[in-house]
Formats: C-alpha cells, sequence, structure tokens
C-alpha cells in the first residue's frame, strides 16, 4: 500500500467514522436502538442501532472511487466500490486470476460499526467503532500481518486512536504507549474469561484491579494508551474486532499473542476467532501466559482429519472418527485427498462388500467398522491442509503419514496421531484405544506436549524437521567429507558415509539406528551423529539447543544432498554450508497420558519396532 493508496483508505475510515457518530447519536440510550432486527452474519442478534451504523459503512465504500473488499460484523463479506455491491467469500475472491487489473480491490476493510452495541443501547459510555485496513495480497489469503491502519473511535467521549503499521500509534493526535508495570500484583486487567479456567481466576485473584466494560475494540486498545495493563479474551474474540486493535497495540510498543505466546496471524475471515492475550511489556505478558498454561486445557471444538489414502481400513476407520465427532458436536474439517476418497467410497455400489473385506483382513479392528454413517457431506467439509485452521488434528497412519502432514500445516496446530502404521512412536494411541482416548479428550482431559524442531538454512532457503536431518551422498558406498562446527568452533572433520542431525524426537528414529543415544524429548539440545565414520574416536555429539550448527563439505567435486524427515531433499555441493538452529516454532501433540515416552520406548523399541500381534497386509 503506497502513500496515495494509505490517504485514500485513511480519508474513507474518516469519513465513515464521522458520518456513523453523526447518524447513531440520537439512538443512545433509547428503547428504539436495542429492537432485534435479525440475525447477523457473524450469527449473533444485529439490533437497529447496528444497522443504522452498517448502511453508512456499506454507503461510504459502495460510492468510493475504488473498489475494496469489507468484512462487516452483521452484513458480512462484500465487494465494493464505484457505485457496485455484491456479496462475496473473501477466501475463494482472493485465490481468483480472472479479475482485470483494472478492477481489483485496493483494500480489505475489517469493520465492526459499534463494538459494545449493548453499552451504547443502555448508554454506558464505553461503545465504540473499529475499523482495520489491510492490503490485498496477490494470490493467498490475507491474514492479520496484512493489516496496515487502524482506526478507532469510542464514540461515547470523541477518543480517537490511530496507528499506521510502521510508524507508530496515536491517541488524539498524540503519541501513546504502554504502562511500565511488571509485576502481576500490580496490573491492572481487563477481559473476558470463561466458565472452569482456573488459571484465570488466578490472574484475576493476584491482579490489583480487573475491569470489564464490554468492548474488545476499546479495551484492547486501553493496553496501548496504558490505561490498562494487560488484556485477555479466552472466549475468542473475532478478528474483526481484534484486527485494528491488534495494530494499535503493536505499535504502541505492547505485546498481542494467542493463549501460547504465538504470533496471531489469523486469516481474514468473518467466521475467524482468536483467543488474546496482550499485555504492556514482555516481562508482564510472560508471566500471564506461563499462568494461563499451568495445567489448562481448551475446549477443542474444530477438529481437522487427515489419513493416508492407500489403504481402505485406514479410510473407513476415517469416516468413523468424523462421525464420531459431528455427533459430539464438533466442528470437523478434512483434508482434501481423504474427503474425495470418502466420497468414492460413498458412492461405490460395493461399499458393503468392501467394508466386509476389510473386517475379515483385519478382525482386531472389525468391531470399530460397524454400522459406519457415510450420510456426511465430505466434499462440504473439505479443506486444503495448508489452510487448516483448527484445535486439533487427527492423523491416522504411522510416522512418515503424521510428518509428512505436519511438515504442510501450520505449526501451532497440535497433533494427534493414531497409529495405523508399523511403528507409530510419534502418535498417541492405537486403533483399538481410539474412541477412549478421544472421550477423554473431548472432555478436556488431556495436555499439550511440546517438542522443538529444526530450521536448516542453505543457500538463502530455510526448511524444517522434526525429527532429523539426513546428510549422505546421492551415490551408494562413497564417503563424504564433512566439517562440523558448533556456535563457529570446529568439534570434528570426519569421512563418512553420512551425518544425521536430530531432535529429541528422531533420536529414537534413524539416529538411533545409526548408534546414537536415546533422549528425553524434554531435553534442551540437538544429536550429531556420523554414519558410519572412517575414524576410530569419532562419537555422537549431543549440544544445546541454542547453538547454531553448521555442517560443511570438504572434498572436491563432491556433492550431498540433505533430507528433511525423509520428506524433502536438497542438494548441497563442495564448500557449501548447511546450518542448523532451534526454530522459533514448536511442535505439540496432544498426549492422554503423561507417561508417554519411556513407556513408547519399551513398548515399541524392545521388539525392533514390530507389534507382537502381526499386522495383516495393506490393501
Amino acid at each position: 500500500m503506497d502513500a496515495q493508496d494509505k490517504k485514500i483508505a485513511t480519508d474513507l475510515a474518516y469519513e465513515i467514522i464521522k458520518d456513523v457518530s453523526r447518524a447513531t447519536r440520537p439512538y443512545f440510550g433509547t428503547p428504539e436502538a436495542g429492537a432485534k432486527v435479525k440475525i447477523g452474519a457473524d450469527g449473533t442478534p444485529t439490533s437497529y442501532i447496528d444497522i443504522v451504523a452498517e448502511e453508512i459503512v456499506i454507503h461510504i465504500l459502495k460510492e468510493a472511487p475504488v473498489y475494496s473488499y469489507i468484512i462487516s460484523e452483521e452484513i458480512g463479506e462484500l465487494r465494493l466500490g464505484k457505485g457496485t455491491k455484491r456479496s462475496i467469500t473473501l477466501t475463494e475472491e482472493l485465490r481468483r486470476d480472472d479479475i482485470p487489473e483494472d478492477e481489483k480491490p485496493k483494500f480489505i476493510f475489517l469493520v465492526d460499526p459499534i463494538d459494545g452495541t449493548t453499552n451504547a443501547i443502555k448508554e454506558i459510555p464505553a461503545f465504540g467503532i473499529s475499523i482495520a485496513v489491510a492490503s490485498v495480497p496477490d494470490g493467498r489469503l490475507a491474514t492479520l500481518d496484512d493489516v496496515e491502519l487502524a482506526f478507532l473511535s469510542n464514540l461515547a467521549n470523541g477518543n480517537f486512536f490511530e496507528a499506521e503499521k510502521g510508524r507508530g500509534c496515536w491517541l488524539n493526535n498524540e503519541q501513546v504507549q504502554p504502562s511500565d508495570i511488571v509485576n502481576i500484583s500490580n496490573m491492572t486487567l481487563g477481559g473476558f474469561t470463561k466458565s472452569s479456567t482456573i488459571e484465570a481466576s488466578k490472574l484475576v485473584d493476584n491482579a490489583r484491579r480487573m475491569r470489564v466494560l464490554g468492548s474488545v475494540v476499546l479495551e484492547l486498545s486501553y493496553v496501548a494508551s496504558g490505561r490498562y495493563d494487560a488484556f485477555l479474551d479466552l472466549r475468542g474474540s473475532r478478528i474483526i474486532d481484534i484486527a485494528g486493535a491488534k495494530l494499535i497495540v503493536e505499535e504502541a510498543g505492547a505485546i498481542v499473542t494467542d493463549k501460547y505466546g504465538e504470533k496471531l496471524n489469523n486469516k481474514l475471515s468473518i467466521h475467524e476467532r482468536a483467543i488474546v492475550v496482550a499485555a504492556n511489556n514482555q516481562v508482564l505478558h510472560s508471566q500471564l501466559i506461563d499462568i494461563l498454561n499451568d495445567n489448562q486445557t481448551d475446549l477443542i471444538a474444530k477438529i481437522g482429519v487427515i489419513s493416508r489414502i492407500d489403504q481402505n481400513r485406514s479410510i473407513l476407520f476415517s469416516a468413523k472418527i468424523i462421525d464420531y465427532l459431528l455427533r459430539n458436536g464438533r466442528d470437523v474439517i478434512i483434508e482434501k485427498r481423504l474427503a474425495h476418497k470418502l466420497s468414492e467410497l460413498k458412492q461405490n455400489p460395493d461399499l458393503e462388500d468392501a467394508i466386509a473385506k476389510t473386517r475379515k483382513k483385519h478382525p482386531q479392528m472389525a468391531h470399530l467398522l460397524e454400522d459406519i454413517n457415510f450420510n456426511i457431506d465430505y466434499d462440504a467439509l473439505s479443506c486444503a491442509i495448508f489452510d487448516f485452521e483448527c484445535d486439533m488434528a487427527i492423523i491416522l497412519g504411522g510416522d512418515g503419514t503424521l510428518l509428512r502432514a505436519e511438515s504442510k500445516m501450520k505449526p501451532e496446530i497440535p497433533i494427534f496421531g493414531i497409529n495405523m502404521g508399523t511403528v507409530g512412536f510419534l502418535t498417541d494411541t492405537e486403533v483399538q484405544d481410539t474412541f477412549t482416548s478421544l472421550d477423554e479428550i473431548l472432555k478436556g482431559s488431556y495436555y499439550r506436549e511440546k517438542r522443538s524442531r529444526l530450521v536448516v538454512s542453505h543457500e538463502n532457503n530455510n526448511y524444517s524437521a522434526v525429527n532429523e536431518v539426513v546428510i549422505m551422498t546421492d551415490q551408494p558406498a562413497k564417503m563424504l567429507h564433512f566439517e562440523i562446527k558448533v556456535d563457529g568452533e570446529i568439534i570434528e572433520q570426519v569421512r563418512a558415509d553420512g551425518l544425521i542431525i536430530s531432535t529429541p524426537s528422531g533420536s529414537t528414529a534413524y539416529a538411533m539406528s545409526a548408534g546414537g543415544p536415546i533422549v528425553d524429548p524434554k531435553v534442551g539440545g540437538f544429536i550429531i551423529i556420523p554414519i558410519c565414520p572412517y575414524k576410530l574416536g569419532a562419537r555422537p555429539f549431543i549440544v544445546s539447543d541454542n547453538s547454531e550448527i553448521t555442517v560443511k563439505l570438504l572434498k572436491k567435486g563432491k556433492s550431498a544432498v540433505f533430507v528433511m524427515d525423509g520428506q524433502r531433499s536438497e542438494e548441497a555441493r563442495y564448500e557449501e554450508e548447511i546450518k542448523f538452529k532451534k526454530s522459533e516454532k514448536d511442535v505439540y501433540f496432544i498426549r492422554t497420558s503423561t507417561k508417554y515416552f519411556y513407556k513408547k520406548v519399551k513398548d515399541k523399541l524392545n521388539e525392533g519396532g514390530l507389534n507382537e500381534t502381526p499386522r495383516c497386509n495393506n490393501e
């Protein structure tokens, strides 16, 4: 968004705020304002005063000299401008490649015409209009990172916040900054909790003051100006409510994340929500995050399902799980390839025979494949794995399936693995225990296990791995010559068939087979293991995961491939460096027992990864 575009967007925002303020003022505190007119696009009741405000917003953007998209609380998602108005689905619209250049919208407006409607109806002076303006990305979904301008006006008293990405934040034309409070016992906390949230109660009990004003946009912005020291909404705020306030808070120098301290970068959509934790500084924010994650679990409301699709038993079992989740009131999304396979099975006239054949081949799970409900529109629930937005992803398969799926999903999505492979060390449960485990998870009896991942850097490209990176020659029985540095210090020069850089998670995989130690995932380290080294004293190293590991090929004319988690391979040549360090993004697993790791070692590895009960051949 260049300077001219920012001026156009700013002028439109100013006009909207001025006209909405003038038009709604006569209704503040009147019975007419609170009359329920309809259910808005976001699923909440719409009052008459909301309609008055939104009609002004729509009119101004419709008659504007540029095209814009708008996401608004009551009317949903529209394309407006140059006298036109059309309903759209923004995520679909942004993927289009057939829009003429002169018809492409310039902006995405996220507008809550009146946040705190009940306050306006009852004339409690805490309600306002929020406008965030995002640039329109090219060929991808828009996210909170695309928001460049924010405007927020308290319609009750005229206080006006404004922020520009990278430029700062102002309140009534004066730059603001957050407070310097660092102790929870001294903080003023605002926000909304939810029932049975013990850790939130701890925060409320220990805070000096607690405020609940009934307007997310105003209260979140108060962190920017020091009126609040912290704010949280554990119910899940709508993206249209927080898009502008988030930019205001961040431009003031404060911090806004999700409950786990991860950056908020949700897609821009009328249906999108996010749990919000904001604080004036990193010290106070870290304390909030630590308290909120002490033995606390979230309601698992939306679940993604991914499965290997090379065997009928996995596909059929996924259908059983999807039906179970829907019957238990959960929202479900299905990975596209799996949804396609399920739809094919559903239409197959020999479906009953296929189920009977699968049950006969796999008698140990025959009872789990009884009474499968195929009366589900799988295509309507399908979603590309890259676009998954859910509280948990269920993955049916072995460790390979899990690692492939994890590499394509957003890193903050926790994974629950059901073992339908050979070893399944990273999975949480076996097939026969699936529904017992899911019953516990849906009741909230689970915990999130955090594990480190590697970032691999080579020739200005970055890759990631959960288990390990293997460096080897692409010519069998040929050796490579490696120089290995840790934080710039050479720790080894060795000729070997290859080299493994492993996380603790990968210590039970290829690293173990190559003679490396088994490392508890809670250990903060990485393992360096030469494969078949031609050197008597070459031994595995365990180094701190705060270190940077550098590997360089020393022999001229030799090249190598490095493979991430057995999924993706890249080539490295003579004297090129491959760097390894800990990723800022961890991977999370949903576990139903705290006694996970050592039990897995005992159960899975004593017999070389083979179950005592022989498996049937795949279809």
